[in-house]
């Protein structure tokens, strides 16, 4: 599951890394994404209209689906035809997302870790949309990500394989059989403030992605994550 993301880059870069014009309500410096909040998303194609992006709804339809699997999503007749529709895949652009390790104290507060790729490069999750409403869609773990949780969400690769996943003329089933697990060699993970395990507008800014100093004893600390 993908509970919370982070997009800290501004519109004018993400304009840049993705091609597409940012809406007017575009913000940068997120650092804990929350469902039910505003996103950036990047639509694709339908009849003449190009590709856009727009602020959405994290929640499909309106309701606490931010997560869907990849791996049995077209074995669900709604969501067998949204991955059809022209319009409906979607980017969900992001630089990093939130995974928290349990301690082995289950008195003590979860430690959250975030995820990046490439050093904090901005990246899109594989998403499905309707009506400004959007959910990321999640696979089976990396090696790195495996450490932590047993889900991660679709990170697509590169340019390239963005490009095919809001393509039209891509089946849903083609489309959806390279939503695979990103190679752990691109990615790494470092612990974040615990203060990300509360959500909402006043749990923000760049703090959050610096642990506190009373870490956790030894019994119980966090794993170090490389990659």
């Amino acid at each position: 599951m993908c509970g919370r993301y982070t997009q800290t880059r501004q519109p004018w870069e993400l304009e840049q890394r993705f091609g597409v014009s940012m809406p007017d309500a575009a913000r940068g410096g997120r650092f804990n994404i929350a469902p039910t909040e505003d996103i950036l998303a990047v639509r694709s194609p339908r009849r003449e209209h190009p590709a856009e992006a727009r602020v959405m709804t994290w929640g499909l339809w309106g309701k606490p689906i931010i997560n869907v699997r990849a791996e049995t999503v077209l074995e669900k007749p709604g969501f067998t035809r949204l991955a059809a529709l022209p319009g409906s895949r979607c980017l969900i652009l992001a630089d990093g997302f939130y995974e928290w390790f349990a301690a082995e104290d289950r008195k003590q507060p979860k430690q959250p870790f975030r995820f990046t790729v490439e050093g904090g490069e901005p990246f899109a999750f594989a998403g499905l949309c309707s009506r400004d409403t959007a959910a990321i869609l999640t696979c089976a773990p990396n090696s790195l990500v495996a450490r932590i949780h047993d889900r991660m969400p679709v990170i697509l690769a590169g340019p390239e394989e963005e490009e095919a996943w809001l393509r039209p003329d891509v089946s849903a089933s083609e489309a959806v059989a390279a939503c695979l697990p990103l190679d752990a060699s691109r990615m790494s993970a470092t612990a974040a403030s615990r203060r990300v395990n509360k959500a909402g507008p006043e749990v923000e800014g760049r703090t959050l992605l610096v642990p506190e100093d009373d870490a956790a004893p030894d019994a119980d600390a966090p794993p170090r994550l490389f990659a």
